[in-house]
């Protein structure tokens, strides 16, 4: 499981323009599911993300989790983390997991998330979304359940 994760002072997605989530400061977390995932990944993951210290102290140290600051977090299904472009100029989506599958993990995440009292919210899983964001740092982390960076 992927997940890129980054600290916002505000994200939104929209569906045919029209809103379907929002939040202020939290995190928005972009989440791809791989074919080799299983709840483990989830588990690992959420822990992950809610437990980061990205977020300032009042020194201006990186040292509160967005459990801490009592963030926000946004949560937006993206299969494309697992494509594939080291070979022509079309990449290939083989490794990402199969729709029922990801939407399962990907619920997984998202229940992982919510259930230590975080305000979550969602995109649409497979709906083309238009996701706004505010990056406030900016702070971009790359995570990955099977590997590290």
């Amino acid at each position: 499981m992927r997940a890129v994760v980054q600290r916002v002072s505000e994200a939104a997605v929209t569906v045919g323009g029209e809103p379907v989530s929002a939040i202020g400061p939290g995190l928005l977390v972009l989440l791809g599911v791989g074919r080799e995932d299983a709840e483990a990944d989830a588990d690992y993951l959420a822990d992950k993300v809610v437990n980061l210290r990205i977020f300032e102290d009042d020194g201006g140290q990186m040292n509160l989790s967005v459990l801490e600051t009592r963030g926000a977090v946004l949560v937006v299904s993206q299969f494309t983390l697992y494509g594939d472009a080291r070979r022509g100029r079309r990449p290939g989506f083989s490794a990402a997991a199969p729709p029922d599958e990801a939407n399962r993990l990907y619920r997984c995440f998202v229940t992982r998330v919510a259930a230590h009292g975080l305000e979550v919210k969602e995109g649409v899983f497979r709906a083309m979304m238009d996701v706004r964001l505010v990056n406030h740092g900016p702070v971009t982390l790359l995570l990955d359940s099977t590997r590290a960076f």
